[in-house]
């Protein structure tokens, strides 16, 4: 089992998907550039953790739209 992300994780997550989710990639090295452009995160924590996440994130679209 992986770690349980906080609802501050997940919300921010959720939230720069929908305004900026064609910046993102499967990619965690490109997630955290564009997380450090495009959103201010105070700790490096945070930003790695938002930047994993994210990564999930997109899994999980392209398998959506793979499986219709």
């Amino acid at each position: 089992m992986g770690r349980i992300k906080t609802k501050l994780i997940k919300r921010s997550a959720h939230k720069l998907m929908e305004e900026r989710g064609d910046r993102f990639s499967k990619d965690f090295a490109r997630n955290k550039v564009v997380l450090a452009e495009n959103a201010e995160i105070g700790s490096k924590k945070l930003r790695n953790v938002t930047a994993g996440y994210l990564v999930r994130l997109v899994k999980r679209k392209e398998a959506d739209v793979t499986a219709q």
